[in-house]
C-alpha cells in the first residue's frame, strides 16, 4: 500500500514539475511588458500564476473532473469578500438571473443614484463574489443603489446570453426603482470588458422605450465593442501583454460565439466579412479612425483578408448589434444618453473604447474619456487586492468614482 502512494507522490510531483516548467517556458517566450507598466515584476508574476491556473484547469477538464472555467470560478470565489459596514448587501433573482443588491445604511432625505453594473470576464470569469467588493466600494463611495448582474457563462450559456441576462435584469430593476429607493432620473449603466460592451448594447436597447425611465449615463471600462476587426493597433501592439493576449482573446471568442476553432484564422483576417459589408462599416470599424499617436509605423496588414463565404456563414452573426455595438445606426448612436469611457494604453482592446468614444462624439453624445497610460486589461478587478494592486487600479475606481458623483 506505501509503495503505491509512494508511486502516486512521485507521478503527481512529477506531473506539478512538467506543468510548472511548461507554463515557465510558455510564458517567458511569449510574454511582453511594456516599459509604461508600473510594478513590470508583479504583473509578469501575477500572469503566471494565472496561466498556471488555466494549464491545470484544462488538465481536469481533459481529465473528465470539472471544466477549465469552473476550476478557475472556484478558485476566485474563495478569495475573502469584505463586508462593509455601510452597506446592506441582499442577495435577489430576476427570473433566472441572480443578482446581487448593494445599498448605503445612511439615511437619505432624497432618493438614490442608481447603478447597474455588469462584470468582466470574457464570458468565463468573474461572478457576485468576485466583483463584490468592487460594487460594495462603488455604492459607498457614490452614495448609490448598485444592482450587480450575474449573468449566465461558458461553458453552458453562449452568445447572446449575456446581453439578454443584462438586458432583462435592468428592465425589472427599472420597473421597480420606487422599491430600491432610487431616483429614475439618475440611473447609470456601468461595466468593465465584456460588461462594458453589454452597457453599450443594453443602453441602445432601451432608446426610445417610453415605459422605463431615460438612463441617464453608461459608463464603459475598457469595453468588448467590437468582435470585427482583430487588426487595429491595439490588437497587434498588445497580443503578447497580460492579463489578455490576443491568443487567449480570439479563445475566448470563439468559445462565446459558438464557433470552431478551426476558422481562428478566418476570424483574425477578417475574411469572413463580404466586401458590401466591409463597404458599409469601414467608416466605423477601420484603423483609420484611430488617432495617429497610437500608430507604430510598422507594416499595416491588408484588412480584412479575401472573401471567404464559407467562413461568413460560419460567423455571420458576429456582424449583428447585440454582438458588436459599434454598428448600430446612427439615429440609434444618436439618441444615446453621455458616457464615460476608460482605455488602457497597454490594452489589447484600447482600441474598441477609441472607436466607440469617436462614434458617439461623431452624432453629438457627449464623451468623458479617461485614459491610463500605464493601464493594462483587467487591473480595475485588483484595485482592493493589496499588494496585488496597481496604481492605475486605484486610478481608473477613482477617476470612475468621480465621474458618477457629478451625475
Amino acid at each position: 500500500m506505501l509503495s503505491w502512494l509512494a508511486v502516486l507522490l512521485a507521478a503527481v510531483c512529477v506531473l506539478s514539475l512538467g506543468v510548472n516548467s511548461w507554463v515557465l517556458r510558455e510564458h517567458c517566450l511569449t510574454t511582453e511588458i511594456p516599459s509604461t507598466i508600473s510594478h513590470p515584476l508583479k504583473l509578469w508574476t501575477l500572469y503566471y500564476a494565472f496561466l498556471l491556473l488555466v494549464t491545470w484547469g484544462e488538465i481536469f477538464e481533459m481529465l473528465g473532473i470539472c471544466t477549465m472555467f469552473k476550476f478557475i470560478r472556484f478558485l476566485h470565489d474563495l478569495l475573502p469578500i469584505r463586508k462593509d459596514p455601510q452597506v446592506a448587501v441582499t442577495n435577489l433573482r430576476f427570473g433566472s438571473v441572480p443578482v446581487r443588491l448593494f445599498q448605503p445604511k445612511a439615511p437619505s432625505s432624497r432618493p438614490r443614484r442608481g447603478i447597474i453594473f455588469y462584470h468582466g470576464g470574457g464570458s468565463v470569469f468573474g461572478s457576485l463574489d468576485f466583483y463584490h467588493n468592487l460594487c460594495s466600494f462603488l455604492a459607498r463611495e457614490t452614495d448609490s443603489v448598485l444592482l450587480l448582474v450575474g449573468y449566465r457563462k461558458l461553458p453552458e450559456y453562449h452568445s447572446p446570453i449575456i446581453t439578454k441576462d443584462c438586458l432583462n435584469a435592468s428592465i425589472h430593476f427599472l420597473k421597480a426603482l420606487d422599491t430600491y429607493g432610487v431616483d429614475p432620473a439618475r440611473v447609470v449603466l456601468c461595466g468593465e470588458s465584456i460588461g462594458g460592451g453589454a452597457v453599450a448594447v443594453t443602453t441602445q436597447s432601451l432608446v426610445g422605450r417610453p415605459d422605463l425611465p431615460r438612463i441617464r449615463a453608461q459608463v464603459l471600462i475598457y469595453p468588448v465593442i467590437q468582435v470585427v476587426n482583430l487588426q487595429l493597433p491595439s490588437f497587434r501592439q498588445n497580443q503578447n501583454v497580460p492579463l489578455l493576449t490576443g491568443k487567449f482573446t480570439a479563445r475566448l471568442m470563439c468559445r462565446y460565439m459558438n464557433i470552431h476553432r478551426s476558422w481562428n484564422r478566418a476570424l483574425l483576417t477578417g475574411a469572413f466579412i463580404p466586401p458590401e459589408a466591409w463597404s458599409k462599416y469601414k467608416k466605423w470599424l477601420s484603423s483609420d479612425n484611430i488617432p495617429k499617436r497610437f500608430k507604430t509605423k510598422t507594416h499595416q496588414p491588408c484588412f480584412p483578408a479575401p472573401f471567404n463565404e464559407a467562413a461568413y456563414l460560419e460567423m455571420k452573426h458576429l456582424l449583428d448589434v447585440e454582438n458588436c455595438p459599434l454598428l448600430a445606426e446612427d439615429e440609434v448612436i444618436a439618441q444615446l444618453p453621455e458616457a464615460f469611457v476608460v482605455s488602457c494604453e497597454n490594452d489589447i482592446l484600447r482600441d474598441d473604447a477609441l472607436l466607440y468614444r469617436k462614434r458617439l462624439e461623431d452624432q453629438g453624445v457627449p464623451v468623458t474619456w479617461h485614459h491610463a497610460e500605464d493601464g493594462f486589461h483587467g487591473s480595475v478587478i485588483l484595485f482592493d487586492k493589496k499588494h496585488l494592486s496597481f496604481p492605475c487600479s486605484q486610478e481608473i475606481m477613482n477617476a470612475v468614482v468621480c465621474y458618477i458623483k457629478g451625475i
